[in-house]
């Protein structure tokens, strides 16, 4: 049947809304069964803390902390973030790259959140999906980067300006601005080694990609 139903072909992101939803579902679950703010119930659902994972194999936790959230607007906040960012460029950078970066993101950030902890002797219960997300905008960044010869330098260097701010703006208590951190290095990295502009796959496809090179 060609009635165009097909959801791959029509550049719907995929995996921005699965991701999104599996993240609403395990919250309205643990909003059902107990309280999201209680950082003892936080733990016992799969919070991250570093010493649970170093001291009793508890590695399950580097992944299902990202998919918990402390009371509704800090799922809101970074399920809106994540809704926008993604919609905008996971089929430009590529399905199955988005959700690869996705999880390596936030597993960076998880490591540069237990390193900086480990050093600070200062352990906390971490939950949330925001060192994914800002790793996901970072890479939103590095392809603007990217193709910052059609879309202009003052364009990119607000974007630049922007992650800056989201990374080091918000720095009160309780916001693990290092996952934050972690996160936006890795997205940077990964989006300027993963990402291919159109144009560029255009003239490798025709048989120019050495005259590129070249110039």
């Amino acid at each position: 049947m060609k009635n165009g139903t097909n959801l791959y072909k029509k550049n719907i992101p995929i995996f921005t809304i699965l991701l999104a939803a599996v993240n609403v579902l395990v919250f309205l679950y643990m909003a059902v069964t107990g309280d999201t703010e209680d950082t003892l119930f936080l733990y016992n659902h799969g919070g991250m803390q570093v010493q649970a994972v170093l001291e009793d194999g508890e590695w399950y936790r580097v992944l299902t902390h990202m998919f918990i959230h402390s009371g509704a607007d800090h799922l809101l906040n970074n399920m809106v973030m994540l809704i926008a960012v993604g919609y905008t460029m996971e089929n430009a950078y590529g399905r199955w790259k988005f959700v690869f970066s996705y999880f390596v993101c936030g597993i960076f950030a998880t490591l540069t959140s237990s390193l900086y902890e480990l050093y600070t002797g200062d352990f906390a219960v971490g939950v949330g999906a925001s060192g994914a997300i800002m790793g996901i905008f970072a890479i939103f960044v590095a392809m603007n980067i990217k193709m910052r010869k059609s879309l202009g330098r003052d364009h990119t260097n607000r974007l630049l300006l922007l992650i800056v701010l989201m990374v080091f703006g918000n720095m009160q208590e309780g916001v693990d601005w290092m996952a934050h951190l972690g996160g936006a290095v890795c997205g940077l990295v990964l989006g300027l080694l993963l990402y291919r502009p159109k144009w560029l796959k255009t003239r490798a496809d025709d048989g120019f990609q050495n005259e590129f090179w070249s110039a």
